[in-house]
Protein backbone atom coordinates (compact mmCIF):
# COMPACT_ATOMS: atom_id res chain seq x y z
CA UNK A 1 0.00 0.00 0.00
CA UNK A 2 1.37 3.59 -1.06
CA UNK A 3 0.90 6.14 1.46
CA UNK A 4 0.46 9.93 0.39
CA UNK A 5 0.89 13.04 2.39
CA UNK A 6 -2.52 14.76 2.89
CA UNK A 7 -2.39 17.87 0.48
CA UNK A 8 -1.31 21.55 2.79
CA UNK A 9 -0.18 19.03 5.51
CA UNK A 10 3.28 20.43 5.32
CA UNK A 11 2.11 23.71 4.35
CA UNK A 12 1.21 26.90 6.43
CA UNK A 13 -1.52 28.84 6.10
CA UNK A 14 -0.97 32.88 4.46
CA UNK A 15 -3.09 35.68 5.57
CA UNK A 16 -5.97 36.03 2.51
CA UNK A 17 -6.55 38.52 0.89
CA UNK A 18 -9.81 40.52 1.37
CA UNK A 19 -11.93 42.33 -1.31
CA UNK A 20 -10.63 45.47 -2.29
CA UNK A 21 -7.02 44.67 -2.36
CA UNK A 22 -5.89 45.25 -5.59
CA UNK A 23 -4.03 41.98 -6.11
CA UNK A 24 -7.68 40.56 -6.37
CA UNK A 25 -9.00 42.68 -9.37
CA UNK A 26 -5.34 42.45 -12.00
CA UNK A 27 -4.71 39.20 -14.07
CA UNK A 28 -1.97 36.98 -12.83
CA UNK A 29 0.98 36.02 -14.78
CA UNK A 30 1.58 32.74 -16.24
CA UNK A 31 3.66 30.69 -14.24
CA UNK A 32 7.37 29.64 -16.14
CA UNK A 33 9.06 27.75 -13.40
CA UNK A 34 8.16 24.27 -12.09
CA UNK A 35 10.35 24.13 -9.29
CA UNK A 36 10.38 24.01 -5.12
CA UNK A 37 8.82 27.28 -4.61
CA UNK A 38 5.73 26.73 -6.89
CA UNK A 39 5.05 23.37 -4.50
CA UNK A 40 5.58 25.24 -1.24
CA UNK A 41 3.86 27.60 -2.59
CA UNK A 42 0.97 25.12 -3.38
CA UNK A 43 1.34 23.46 -0.30
CA UNK A 44 0.56 26.86 1.79
CA UNK A 45 -2.39 27.34 -0.46
CA UNK A 46 -4.02 23.90 0.51
CA UNK A 47 -3.03 24.83 4.23
CA UNK A 48 -4.53 28.27 3.70
CA UNK A 49 -7.73 26.55 1.82
CA UNK A 50 -8.62 24.27 4.34
CA UNK A 51 -7.93 26.63 7.38
CA UNK A 52 -10.34 28.96 6.03
CA UNK A 53 -12.81 26.14 5.42
CA UNK A 54 -12.75 26.46 1.52
CA UNK A 55 -13.66 24.55 -1.86
CA UNK A 56 -11.07 26.49 -3.86
CA UNK A 57 -8.05 29.61 -3.92
CA UNK A 58 -6.42 31.32 -5.97
CA UNK A 59 -2.67 32.29 -5.71
CA UNK A 60 -4.17 36.08 -5.64
CA UNK A 61 -6.39 35.46 -3.06
CA UNK A 62 -2.73 34.71 -0.78
CA UNK A 63 -1.21 37.71 -2.56
CA UNK A 64 0.20 35.94 -5.21
CA UNK A 65 -0.22 37.22 -9.01
CA UNK A 66 0.30 33.71 -10.43
CA UNK A 67 -2.07 31.29 -11.93
CA UNK A 68 -2.31 28.32 -9.99
CA UNK A 69 -5.45 27.67 -8.01
CA UNK A 70 -6.50 24.11 -5.54
CA UNK A 71 -9.55 22.79 -4.79
CA UNK A 72 -11.05 19.86 -2.93
CA UNK A 73 -15.02 20.30 -3.80
CA UNK A 74 -17.42 18.21 -4.28
CA UNK A 75 -20.09 18.13 -7.18
CA UNK A 76 -23.23 17.67 -7.11
CA UNK A 77 -23.46 13.85 -6.36
CA UNK A 78 -21.08 14.80 -3.58
CA UNK A 79 -17.79 13.28 -5.12
CA UNK A 80 -14.63 14.78 -3.97
CA UNK A 81 -12.35 16.30 -6.65
CA UNK A 82 -8.69 17.25 -5.22
CA UNK A 83 -6.28 18.96 -7.10
CA UNK A 84 -4.63 21.96 -8.13
CA UNK A 85 -3.67 23.80 -11.92
CA UNK A 86 -1.40 25.73 -12.72
CA UNK A 87 -1.36 28.06 -15.76
CA UNK A 88 -5.35 26.78 -16.08
CA UNK A 89 -7.23 27.86 -18.91
CA UNK A 90 -10.94 27.73 -18.83
CA UNK A 91 -11.67 25.95 -22.34
CA UNK A 92 -15.59 24.93 -21.97
CA UNK A 93 -18.36 26.17 -19.97
CA UNK A 94 -21.38 24.97 -21.15
CA UNK A 95 -24.77 23.45 -20.39
CA UNK A 96 -27.60 25.12 -18.93
CA UNK A 97 -26.31 28.39 -17.03
CA UNK A 98 -27.51 27.79 -13.04
CA UNK A 99 -27.81 30.93 -10.46
CA UNK A 100 -26.50 29.14 -7.29
CA UNK A 101 -25.00 30.17 -4.04
CA UNK A 102 -21.63 31.35 -4.14
CA UNK A 103 -19.06 33.10 -1.88
CA UNK A 104 -15.56 33.51 -1.82
CA UNK A 105 -13.14 33.33 0.73
CA UNK A 106 -11.84 36.90 -0.37
CA UNK A 107 -15.27 38.39 0.56
CA UNK A 108 -16.16 36.23 3.79
CA UNK A 109 -19.94 36.19 5.46
CA UNK A 110 -21.42 37.64 1.88
CA UNK A 111 -23.24 35.05 -0.62
CA UNK A 112 -25.33 35.89 -3.82
CA UNK A 113 -27.31 33.39 -6.13
CA UNK A 114 -24.43 33.79 -9.23
CA UNK A 115 -25.48 32.53 -12.59
CA UNK A 116 -22.41 29.54 -13.72
CA UNK A 117 -22.86 27.08 -16.24
CA UNK A 118 -23.43 23.50 -14.81
CA UNK A 119 -20.26 22.21 -17.09
CA UNK A 120 -16.42 23.23 -17.01
CA UNK A 121 -13.30 22.04 -18.73
CA UNK A 122 -9.94 24.09 -17.25
CA UNK A 123 -6.73 22.79 -18.85
CA UNK A 124 -3.59 23.46 -17.19
CA UNK A 125 -0.35 21.57 -15.89
CA UNK A 126 0.29 19.98 -12.25
CA UNK A 127 3.16 21.35 -10.05
CA UNK A 128 5.22 19.19 -12.28
CA UNK A 129 4.82 20.50 -15.47
CA UNK A 130 2.19 17.52 -16.74
CA UNK A 131 -0.56 18.11 -18.62
CA UNK A 132 -3.78 18.13 -16.86
CA UNK A 133 -7.41 18.19 -18.04
CA UNK A 134 -9.96 18.61 -15.65
CA UNK A 135 -13.90 18.25 -15.89
CA UNK A 136 -16.69 19.59 -14.07
CA UNK A 137 -20.32 19.37 -13.59
CA UNK A 138 -22.21 20.89 -10.97
CA UNK A 139 -21.14 22.58 -8.03
CA UNK A 140 -17.64 21.34 -9.10
CA UNK A 141 -17.76 23.38 -12.09
CA UNK A 142 -19.22 26.31 -10.07
CA UNK A 143 -15.93 25.92 -8.55
CA UNK A 144 -13.45 25.73 -11.76
CA UNK A 145 -15.45 28.77 -13.17
CA UNK A 146 -14.84 31.04 -10.24
CA UNK A 147 -11.10 30.08 -9.36
CA UNK A 148 -10.58 31.05 -13.36
CA UNK A 149 -11.90 33.92 -12.75
CA UNK A 150 -9.91 35.05 -10.04
CA UNK A 151 -6.75 34.41 -11.98
CA UNK A 152 -8.78 36.63 -14.61
CA UNK A 153 -8.57 39.51 -11.69
CA UNK A 154 -12.73 39.12 -11.25
CA UNK A 155 -14.76 38.35 -8.52
CA UNK A 156 -18.05 36.46 -8.17
CA UNK A 157 -19.67 39.61 -7.73
CA UNK A 158 -18.45 41.07 -10.80
CA UNK A 159 -21.04 38.45 -12.28
CA UNK A 160 -23.96 39.92 -10.54
CA UNK A 161 -26.09 42.57 -11.90
CA UNK A 162 -29.40 44.54 -10.44
CA UNK A 163 -30.79 43.85 -6.85
CA UNK A 164 -28.35 41.01 -6.21
CA UNK A 165 -25.28 43.04 -7.30
CA UNK A 166 -26.14 46.04 -4.95
CA UNK A 167 -27.49 43.76 -2.04
CA UNK A 168 -23.92 41.99 -2.07
CA UNK A 169 -22.34 45.12 -2.09
CA UNK A 170 -24.15 46.40 0.72
CA UNK A 171 -22.86 43.45 2.54
CA UNK A 172 -19.63 44.27 1.78
CA UNK A 173 -18.95 47.80 2.69
CA UNK A 174 -20.91 46.64 6.04
CA UNK A 175 -18.63 43.58 6.75
CA UNK A 176 -16.25 44.12 9.85
CA UNK A 177 -13.69 43.40 7.72
CA UNK A 178 -14.42 45.85 4.86
CA UNK A 179 -12.96 48.95 7.06
CA UNK A 180 -9.73 46.89 7.92
CA UNK A 181 -9.10 46.46 4.45
CA UNK A 182 -9.94 49.84 3.18
CA UNK A 183 -7.23 50.98 6.00
CA UNK A 184 -4.43 48.76 4.82
CA UNK A 185 -5.11 50.01 1.59
CA UNK A 186 -4.58 54.14 2.15
CA UNK A 187 -1.74 53.06 4.70
CA UNK A 188 1.31 54.97 2.83
CA UNK A 189 3.99 52.18 1.56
Amino acid sequence: MRHRTIPGSSGRPRPLRLYGDPVLTRPCADVTAFDGELAALIEDMYATMYAANGVGLAANQVGVPSRVFVYDCPDDEDRRHLGHIVNPRLVEADGPVVRGPEGCLSLPGIEAGTPRHDHAVVTGFDLTGAPVTVTGTGFFARCLQHECDHLGGGLYVDRLTGLRRRRALRAVARAPWAAATEERAAAPV
